[in-house]
């Protein structure tokens, strides 16, 4: 049994053009697949994933609404996904679309402050995450990127000492290229990682230390898909030094814990 915690889905009539802008934002990077959702199960059934936390992120305000109705509307149709939504910093209504997508199903938010391009922990989200805390509902952080500072570690510590009560999920071992400033800022504080695009660049040995020192009881199996298969991820996650029942709480036992808590 297997919970892909990070998938992105896209309409499958703007599946390839989502996947190439990907594919554009980090630099030419080669896409596994085209992000549909029947792709999706297609490519986590080789490796027996039997749930999948899914979502996308508005890069407008125009696209909250539509990209939360699109994952709640794939959640009723595929039994197998746990829905995320997305909300962008100058959305008004905040308030009320929270609220809306949470008594709809949706367990969580997920973020990519590079792609929406705001920094974040800018004061314009502090409402946002205060609202987010007082409903309980997680937010999954794209977390770092040498590239930008949007999404970097610092920050995201930095929103969660203003926010002590908001639950972080900060993808890809804490910091995307960036995990130097995990190991400084979020290693061994109360959030949780997830595996995903990380060992395809970090030296094993580092991420074994990171795993060592953060725990792996806050540590998440994600594939990033569609820009990795699940057979891919799961490859690089065998690499890692892990006991039999450390590998399971990563792969399954941890998520279901953390999901079922938000119930």
């Amino acid at each position: 049994m297997i919970i892909d915690f990070h998938a992105h889905i896209y309409p499958e009539k703007i599946a390839a053009k989502a996947s190439k802008s990907i594919s554009d934002f980090y630099e030419g990077a080669a896409m596994a697949w085209e992000g549909s959702s029947a792709k999706l199960i297609e490519s986590g059934k080789k490796i027996g994933v039997t749930k999948y936390v899914v979502h996308s992120a508005a890069t407008s305000v125009s696209q909250v609404e539509i990209v939360n109705n699109f994952i709640l509307k794939e959640t009723e149709t595929h039994k197998e996904f746990v829905g995320f939504g997305t909300i962008h910093p100058d959305y008004e209504n905040f308030e009320q679309e929270l609220e809306r997508i949470k008594s709809a199903g949706l367990k969580g938010i997920k973020l990519h402050p590079d792609f929406q391009k705001f920094e974040a922990d800018t004061e314009k989200m502090d409402k946002i995450y205060a609202k987010l805390s007082e409903l309980k509902m997680p937010v999954l952080f794209h977390a770092g990127d040498i590239r930008y500072n949007f999404s970097s570690p610092k920050k995201i510590a930095h929103v969660m000492d203003k926010h002590p009560d908001l639950m972080v999920i900060a993808a890809h071992f804490g910091g995307y290229t960036e995990w130097e400033a995990s190991l400084n800022y979020l290693v061994g504080r109360n959030c949780y990682f997830d595996t995903s695009s990380t060992i395809w660049k970090l030296p094993v040995e580092t991420a074994n230390e990171i795993l060592k020192k953060h725990g792996y009881e806050k540590f998440f199996f994600g594939s990033d898909f569609p820009m990795w298969s699940h057979e891919v991820e799961l490859a690089n996650f065998n690499k890692l030094e892990l006991s039999e029942t450390e590998r399971q709480a990563i792969l399954y036992g941890n998520a279901e814990k953390f999901l079922n808590s938000l119930n």
